[in-house]
């Protein structure tokens, strides 16, 4: 009887040893998830600001040429957002960083990522409404420490 028990014991220790592992790593690809989702809310947000950004007038703030993101003489940044920058001209949030690149007259893109998961998201801006706005998880890594 003594020995049923010890192996019911180990048994048990073994089953709830298991079950913790799995919660632990369900739990980290949930919030590599939920990162990648929140970066790709922030891209888009700052997508939707630029579409605005490019219908301001000029004497608003706006573009030299209504409804362009670029004219040759003045372009959307970050700053001209109203978004705080670092040194290397990235907005940084909870979940990542974020930049402005390739940025034409009829659109730009949008690049987020997240060093430590290892996360990458983009969001695509091609005209002046909400359809033109295309959002999309690059890279969805791992978190590794």
């Amino acid at each position: 009887m003594g020995q049923q028990q010890l192996l019911l014991l180990v048994l048990a220790t073994v089953i709830v040893g298991i079950a913790t592992v799995v919660g632990i790593q369900a739990f980290s690809q949930n919030n590599v998830k939920s990162n990648a989702d929140a970066m790709l809310n922030d891209a888009v947000r700052i997508a939707s600001d630029a579409q605005a950004w490019a219908q301001k007038a000029q004497p608003f703030g706006g573009p030299a040429t209504y409804g362009q993101f670029t004219d040759g003489t003045t372009a959307v940044t970050l700053a001209n957002l109203g978004y705080t920058v670092n040194t290397d001209g990235k907005y940084e949030t909870l979940n990542g960083e974020c930049s402005i690149g390739s940025v034409t007259a009829a659109g730009l893109t949008v690049t987020c990522i997240n060093d430590v998961l290892l996360n990458e998201v983009t969001a695509t801006v091609t005209g002046l409404t909400d359809a033109d706005i295309d959002g999309a998880i690059v890279e969805l890594g791992t978190y590794t420490e």
